[in-house]
């Protein structure tokens, strides 16, 4: 993607352009976001990104200062009980939550709010959960975007295991204990980073490292495993997005990118949703990537920045009418 100007981006500090706030939820959670005006001309639109389970936005400045250099007027958000937003369960560490509808209701307020205040074309994005309920927000009515590019989506877990008996397991094991207990083993230190973590994000030691960073700097964002809860219920929402009819539905065109290295996400899922979809767009890549692929290394994030330009340049070009500032409500 091209720059708007050469300043290099400082991945360990907000950028001077960008203002964090505070978003109130219907029922008055506060919901951590940062925007960004849009630098430079010609404008470009707006784009409102999501990061993924256990994420938190400062992990994806360099990409979101990219696109605000580019002119687009940009906002991130961290999910209700996710990154700064605080927690639904029992303590500070493990991430839960009663149903992936509250999230979807909240990108519903959120998203209403959002494109009232700011020029189109909008496009919604999001990365691994944040794309799959960016995905599953458009399919249900809660987002009109111009258009939507999906990082890595959650659109099914990594394993030899069916979806249905993956969630059978899931149901069986919130049956037997508290659904809000962790799914998974993290650490002997709670909210300490496991060492093999790094191998399943990005082949970028340093990008790796500026996670680390801003955990130490803001504590707040530490985030390990997802509850059992999480799981049952991230398989329900997956299953539904399945359903027959549900993907064929989305008219919106759609930039699906992951990689068949995904340890975290299923690959053929992805592939199977961008061809059930009417005006959905593929980019794959192999060994050469790891899931976080908007933290890669240097070509691997260069080629993806690229194919979102590319495809944001046809499908959500600028439009003069659309370009000035609406009226703050």
């Amino acid at each position: 993607m091209k720059q708007a100007h050469n300043n290099p981006i400082d991945r360990r500090a907000i950028p001077a352009d960008a203002v964090e706030s505070v978003w109130q939820a219907v029922d008055g959670h506060s919901i951590r976001r940062i925007d960004w005006p849009g630098a430079g001309e010609p404008k470009r639109g707006s784009i409102l990104f999501f990061p993924g389970r256990g994420d938190n936005y400062e992990k994806y400045l360099e990409a979101l200062e990219q696109w605000h250099r580019a002119g687009w007027r940009v906002t991130a958000a961290d999910w209700r009980g996710q990154g700064g937003s605080g927690r639904l369960g029992n303590d500070e560490v493990t991430g839960h939550i009663s149903d992936f509808s509250v999230w979807i209701e909240d990108l519903r307020a959120f998203w209403s709010d959002w494109k009232a205040s700011t020029p189109g074309p909008h496009v919604l994005s999001g990365h691994s959960m944040g794309g799959h309920l960016a995905l599953r927000g458009v399919a249900d009515g809660a987002a009109d975007p111009a258009a939507v590019f999906l990082s890595a989506p959650m659109l099914g877990f990594v394993g030899p295991l069916p979806s249905a008996i993956g969630h059978g397991a899931a149901k069986l094991m919130i049956a037997v204990g508290d659904p809000m207990r962790p799914a998974w083993k993290w650490s002997e230190k709670p909210g300490a980073v496991p060492a093999s973590r790094a191998s399943l994000l990005t082949h970028d030691r340093d990008r790796y490292a500026d996670e680390l960073w801003w955990r130490e700097h803001r504590p707040e964002l530490v985030m390990g495993p997802g509850s059992w809860g999480w799981v049952e219920r991230a398989y329900a929402s997956m299953r539904e997005l399945f359903a027959a009819g549900r993907l064929e539905s989305i008219e919106t065109p759609t930039l699906l990118i992951g990689t068949s290295n995904d340890k975290l996400v299923s690959m053929p899922a992805i592939a199977e949703a961008a061809k059930r979809m009417p005006n959905a767009q593929l980019l794959e890549f192999g060994k050469e990537a790891h899931h976080e692929l908007l933290r890669e290394g240097d070509l691997v994030r260069s080629l993806a920045m690229d194919a979102i330009d590319h495809f944001l340049a046809q499908y959500a070009p600028a439009k003069a009418s659309e370009l000035a500032e609406p009226a703050q409500q």
